[in-house]
């Protein structure tokens, strides 16, 4: 008996010393996470998009099929479903690994066209994919960002829509929504109100996609003004004009400013001709502007561990193509500092004692009634201001791990934790 209390005394302080060692060589509370090197860029020419046109669906699917046969090793082409007509809803994958998720690197999202007619984020996407995958290796800052970041860009949600649309259109509702004559921005499950609609095979799509990938920030591309729009849009009373806080307002006015900051126009503008609207820095909280129920910026931030804002990008919503020239202009260096905020806040990884990652580990910030969870490798991120936190992580059948995290002003902070069982 004495010899087995012994060897069960040894253990206990062997899995101790192990824990420490693992923690301390893994972990840090104090130095932000450094960006992969670039020290492989060349000195050729930057490149800059010179040809601006609209893209039906038949062209949009040429050209990103040219742009990944062009560019493989960093670049993916999938399909996440199809629209209602049978179009399929594409995707570009932009990675230094393209087609597999590396352990602690965060994925992002770019959504074009929802509505089918706000065509101006659609092909502001296919110029970023085309801007990102040229300068790969020649530009610093774009080499970086593909390096530490999985990329992931729909130009268009809504084919279907778009197919009806008009060029010039400055403010109906042609296009915009599907074949089913449903809005899609309003068909995603609701967060404070009781729904009895059926998920459009679009809608569905997209849900199913982010449930396959580990989304950390993402926006959702619109047009019909000029703003960045953040949760909640759902308002809990129903009632017009009031603003409704989420748990994470201070990070999602954050992220909404750099867009807006970042953005020629955006951070200045007073409003669209015939509206009332006056946005103080270029953005809004949901609600406050106009509420709606079942959209996708609140399902994503509700449902899931993705941080998603609304982005308004024009006046017109199909604004004739000698104009998409000063389009990207305007929003080039906005849609790049808007992808770099996915490496901001709290980073790390959940592992038992034997080193193994554990998935679907509760990450709880106190005082903050938002969670995220761990992904399949035990990675994590939780964006956040800078400032003091108390975060701890869980699941059922491990002992909580707390730990207190300062979260720099630049950067985000790695912070590992070890459950014991």
């Amino acid at each position: 008996l004495g010899t087995m209390a012994f060897s069960r005394a040894q253990l206990d302080f062997n899995l101790t010393i192990f824990a420490f060692v693992l923690v301390f060589l893994t972990s840090s509370n104090a130095v932000s996470s450094a960006p992969r090197s670039t020290s492989t860029i060349s000195t050729g020419r930057h490149f800059e998009p010179t040809v601006f046109r609209h893209h039906n669906h038949a062209s949009l699917e040429r050209v990103l099929r040219k742009y990944a046969g062009a560019h493989p090793s960093i670049s993916r082409l999938y399909s996440i479903g199809r629209s209602v007509r049978g179009r399929n809803l594409w995707v570009m994958e932009i990675s230094d690994n393209p087609g597999r998720h590396e352990p602690g690197e965060p994925e992002f999202k770019y959504i074009g066209t929802i509505h089918g007619n706000e065509v101006v984020g659609r092909e502001m996407l296919v110029l970023l994919v085309k801007y990102l995958l040229k300068n790969y290796g020649h530009d610093e800052r774009v080499t970086r960002l593909v390096n530490s970041t999985r990329i992931h860009i729909m130009p268009s949600m809504n084919p279907d829509g778009y197919e009806t649309s008009k060029p010039g259109d400055v403010d109906s509702t042609k296009g915009r929504q599907n074949a089913h004559r449903v809005d899609l921005n309003r068909n995603f499950p609701s967060v404070f109100h009781r729904q009895r609609r059926r998920p459009e095979p679009e809608t569905k799509a997209v849900m199913n996609w982010i449930d396959m990938y580990p989304f950390v920030l993402s926006a959702g591309l619109h047009g019909g003004a000029l703003v960045a729009n953040y949760p909640y849009d759902e308002s809990r009373s129903g009632k017009h004009s009031r603003y409704n806080r989420c748990p994470d307002d201070d990070i999602f006015r954050q992220v909404s400013l750099v867009y807006s900051k970042a953005h020629s126009r955006m951070h200045k503008f007073s409003h669209c001709p015939g509206d009332s609207d006056h946005f103080m820095d270029g953005i809004t909280n949901g609600a406050a502007w106009y509420p709606i129920v079942g959209g996708m910026q609140d399902y994503n931030y509700h449902y899931t561990s993705c941080f998603e804002v609304t982005l308004e990008l024009s006046c017109t919503k199909f604004p004739r193509k000698k104009y998409l020239r000063g389009f990207w202009q305007e929003n080039k260096v906005a849609l790049m500092a808007f992808m770099e905020e996915v490496h901001r806040g709290v980073k790390g990884f959940v592992r038992d004692t034997s080193g193994s990652p554990i998935s679907n580990a509760t990450i709880t910030v106190a005082n903050r009634n938002h969670d995220v969870l761990s992904a399949v490798d035990g990675d994590y991120w939780r964006l956040l201001v800078p400032g003091r936190y108390q975060i701890t992580a869980s699941k059922a059948g491990y002992v909580p791990h707390k730990q207190t995290v300062h979260v720099p002003k630049t950067g985000a902070v790695e912070v590992n934790f070890l459950l014991r069982n």
